[in-house]
Formats: structure tokens, C-alpha cells, sequence
């Protein structure tokens, strides 16, 4: 799974926290999930959750404190997809 597919499926995984849906449309990596997307931070645990599943890996705790910005997400996503293969 490259990195535009891994983005399509995260805005899925962010549309139900996120405030305003049409800021979706233009997530790029550098996007800050807190402050661009007005994202409540008491749902990023809700993200981490639903983006285990959606992706069917484990996001340990470490990894899960840089998931900040959409690119920190792919990043990591990426590299549990990866290392679970």
C-alpha cells in the first residue's frame, strides 16, 4: 500500500472527528490533525483505534504520540503495514 492509498483511507479513518468535512478535501502531509482539522485531542485515541482496524496492524504508544500530522500518520501506518508483511 503506497502512501496516496494509505491518505485516501486515513481521511475515511478522520471523517467522523473531524469539524468541518470540506478540510478533508485538501489534507497534504504537513496537515496537523489538532489544529488544522479541529480535531479534539480526546479522539485521537478514537483515531488510533480505528485506524488499527482499518489497517489491521497494532499502534504501540510510542509510535501513536507522533501521530500529529497526516504525514506523521502515514509514516507510521506505513511501517506497521510494512513491517507486518
Amino acid at each position: 500500500m503506497d502512501r496516496i492509498e494509505i491518505l485516501n483511507e486515513l481521511k475515511k479513518v478522520l471523517a467522523p472527528y473531524t469539524e468541518n468535512k470540506e478540510m478533508l478535501d485538501g489534507i497534504n502531509e504537513e496537515t496537523d490533525l489538532i489544529k488544522d482539522l479541529k480535531i479534539n485531542s480526546a479522539n485521537l485515541v478514537d483515531i488510533i483505534i480505528d485506524a488499527e482496524a482499518q489497517y489491521n496492524i497494532e499502534i504501540d504508544f510510542d509510535s501513536a504520540e507522533k501521530m500529529f500530522t497526516v504525514g506523521n500518520c502515514i509514516d507510521v501506518i506505513s511501517g506497521k503495514i510494512n513491517h507486518s508483511a
